[in-house]
């Protein structure tokens, strides 16, 4: 899955808007010309030059493309044709819910055997090299 540049450009304008905006809250240092909040607003106003460089990017994209072609903020990868990739996903995200939910309860050696086992599982090695 793909987004369009403009898209992320635009989400990091907003989060340097935000931190922009939190910082000025931060308190000042006597006597200093410089207080907490430089270095975190130094970094969001370079974060936001970056998001509309993104999205200046995103906007020259749907420019060059073809006439005929139609401008899309998401494409999907080829790899989400694919079963097998799709079901890895799948194992790789409910694996870490269990490792989550069970740690607690089972421990890390039985929860990282059986986290470990699904996903020798996915990427098909046999069960006689998997669980060794």
């Amino acid at each position: 899955m793909k987004f369009n540049d403009a898209v992320w450009g635009g989400l990091c304008v907003l989060l340097a808007g935000v931190i922009l905006v939190h910082v000025q809250g931060f308190p000042r240092i006597p006597g200093q010309n410089v207080g907490p909040g430089l270095f975190p607003g130094a970094i969001a106003a370079g974060m936001g030059v970056c998001g509309l460089l993104l999205i200046v990017r995103g906007v020259r994209a749907r420019r060059d493309r073809a006439e005929g072609s139609q401008w899309q903020w998401l494409w999907l990868a080829p790899w989400l044709k694919s079963s097998q990739h799709v079901m890895a996903l799948m194992v790789l995200v409910g694996v870490n819910v269990f490792y989550l939910l069970a740690v607690d309860w089972l421990g890390f050696v039985l929860t990282g055997f059986i986290y470990l086992l699904a996903f020798m599982w996915v990427l098909q090695v046999r069960l006689a090299r998997a669980v060794p």
